[in-house]
């Protein structure tokens, strides 16, 4: 049994304590601290311990991990405080506002050898889950287009989230998580970036986004992540040279189609007449030379991010969520930045 306690009570923080406690009965959830009174008074009803200060925390010899929950622009000197203090630590995303913060995180981690790792709980998500098996089974061939939207119709961004000071934007929120989850998909080396930020509805930060990146082994991906869709489209799009997989919607309603592997396609020698009007290059693949396949039936839960910080706190597993594969991401996001505000992309090798 491993001892935790939750600094920052706000919505995430609140949803650790009482995940935790529902899913993870290793990790015993101590305590808390949030500097609002009204934050604080959910300690009694969760059955936590309320602490007074960050301070009591860091000096409770009995507490093992802590989990950082508050504003981003916050994160690097808790981090640091807690590493220092002799604490592994779980940080929320994103993790800095840049990378630099992030190596002077990764550089006191290492001087502790105390755990350090962020929540990407979207790695367990069921429809990346889905992607990823259909890739790793080689179902669709190699991969040459992605596609991977996230998109809402209420025009705002709540919280931290519509305030530059804190890190706010569509980038640092919703772009952390796409952003990761494709670099897992393709651990190559990303060779290309660009990056559309616009500000729709607020005048501090990104509100509607959409990012490209290209990696060496030739993978495009297209990101994109929006606040004024009234009409959505998918949440992923996948094309490789052996087939296509969609994935409509939350619930992972969707379909994968695969070559043939035996059947050769015979063409026309007549232009065919399509909607599209008279066409040989988009006539209709014909069906005797493809084979409808079920989804992946793979699942995951948000709980299994913490059985694995457990694990390797117990000596048993490696670590899954590697802050060395976070600040590839973040090395990311500063060229996006950077693409952004000069209006164009760059090439690099990250």
């Amino acid at each position: 049994m491993f001892n935790h306690a939750v600094i920052g009570l706000g919505g995430m923080g609140t949803w650790h304590v009482e995940n935790i406690q529902k899913k993870v009965p290793r990790l015993h959830v101590k305590g808390a601290f949030d500097i609002r009174k009204e934050a604080m008074d959910k300690t009694e009803r969760l059955g936590i311990k309320a602490y007074a200060s960050l301070e009591e925390i860091l000096n409770d010899p009995e507490i093992d991990l802590v989990t950082i929950a508050i504003p981003n622009d916050m994160h690097k000197d808790t981090a640091i405080r807690c590493l220092r203090a002799g604490k592994n630590v779980v940080c929320e995303k994103p993790v800095t506002l840049n990378s630099a913060e992030l190596e002077e995180i990764i550089a006191v981690q290492k001087e502790t050898g105390k755990l350090f790792s962020v929540h990407q709980n979207r790695r367990w998500d069921r429809d990346f889950l889905i992607v990823k098996e259909a890739k790793k089974q080689g179902l669709l061939g190699d991969i040459k287009l992605l596609e991977s939207k996230v998109q809402g119709s209420r025009g705002s961004l709540e919280g931290w989230r519509g305030h530059k000071l804190n890190g706010g934007g569509m980038l640092l929120d919703w772009g952390i998580h796409l952003l990761d989850q494709v670099m897992q998909l393709d651990p190559g080396k990303v060779v290309k970036v660009d990056a559309h930020l616009l500000k729709v509805f607020s005048d501090e930060v990104d509100d509607n986004i959409k990012l490209a990146l290209l990696f060496d082994d030739g993978m495009s991906a297209i990101l994109e992540m929006t606040t004024m869709c009234l009409i959505n489209t998918y949440r992923w799009h996948v094309q490789g040279t052996g087939g296509t997989l969609l994935i409509k919607d939350w619930k992972c309603n969707g379909e994968l189609w695969q070559l043939k592997p035996d059947a050769e396609m015979t063409w026309d020698e007549d232009i065919v007449y399509t909607d599209a009007g008279p066409t040989r290059t988009m006539a209709p693949r014909p069906k005797y030379t493809m084979n409808q396949l079920d989804l992946p039936d793979v699942r995951g839960d948000w709980s299994d991010y913490y059985n694995n910080v457990l694990d390797v706190l117990e000596g048993k597993a490696e670590l899954i969520v590697k802050p060395a594969q976070t600040l590839r991401v973040m090395n990311v996001i500063d060229l996006l930045f950077k693409s952004a505000e000069e209006g164009h992309g760059f090439a690099c090798c990250i």
